[in-house]
């Protein structure tokens, strides 16, 4: 997940605390007492939210999230002492998601920035798709059609190394090394050829004619079909 965060806020005791707060919480965190330097920022790294003062020595936080609004949807919080009603409905028609207003404890904006970056969190994938293959990593189990598949140890590594790595020649090395057991127990390429065989024999509707794991002569071996995961 990117964790980073912007921070653009003049007065440099409540900027120094506020960084060091996030720091420990553990975002990286990007600091800037002017627009103009914010804008070199955040033109120049990805971050997932924007904790923005409004009155700021080279112009208004409002304008500046106006602009980052034409070109991006990240997350933006102002922080502010500007607390009248119309100021904080200013700062939400200009693009902002939150609004704390000055003073405020140090925990309040810890809070509200970690609900923010959970909800920036990109879902979690858990299940890769080819064909009619399917792999659940939660459960370790491989299906074929909606039926699960009866793997031993060594063709299961296989089949998710090939899955993890579609439409890309997979040398005999790294296909061994993956089946090199915890003790250090090598795998030979006769056992090799007899694990794809056999992974073959189970996931395709032909191993003689497969579609899913082919031979590259000279080379290894490729998983032929595209993958997605959900």
């Amino acid at each position: 997940m990117n964790n980073a965060i912007l921070l653009i806020e003049d007065d440099d005791s409540l900027r120094r605390g506020i960084c060091v707060k996030l720091k420990k919480e553990g975002y990286d965190v990007l600091c800037a007492e002017t627009l103009a330097a914010a804008n070199a920022l955040f033109s120049a790294n990805r971050v997932s939210l924007i904790i923005c003062d409004i009155g700021l020595p080279d112009g208004s936080g409002l304008d500046f999230c106006r602009e980052v609004r034409r070109e991006s949807n990240v997350m933006f919080l102002f922080l502010t002492a500007q607390d009248t009603e119309i100021d904080m409905v200013n700062g939400y028609e200009a693009g902002a998601d939150d609004y704390i207003t000055k003073p405020f404890p140090l925990m309040v904006l810890i809070s509200k920035v970690n609900a923010i970056m959970r909800r920036t969190k990109p879902e979690e994938k858990f299940v890769i798709c080819s064909g009619d293959i399917m792999f659940d990593l939660k459960q370790n189990r491989a299906k074929r059609s909606g039926a699960y598949l009866s793997l031993t140890a060594n063709e299961q590594k296989l089949l998710l190394l090939f899955l993890k790595n579609p439409m890309q020649v997979l040398s005999k090395n790294q296909l061994l090394e993956s089946l090199w057991d915890s003790g250090g127990n090598f795998v030979d390429e006769n056992t090799l050829a007899v694990n794809i065989r056999r992974l073959r024999e189970k996931i395709e509707t032909d191993p003689s004619h497969p579609v899913y794991i082919k031979n590259i002569r000279g080379l290894g071996y490729i998983w032929e079909r595209a993958c997605e995961t959900k």
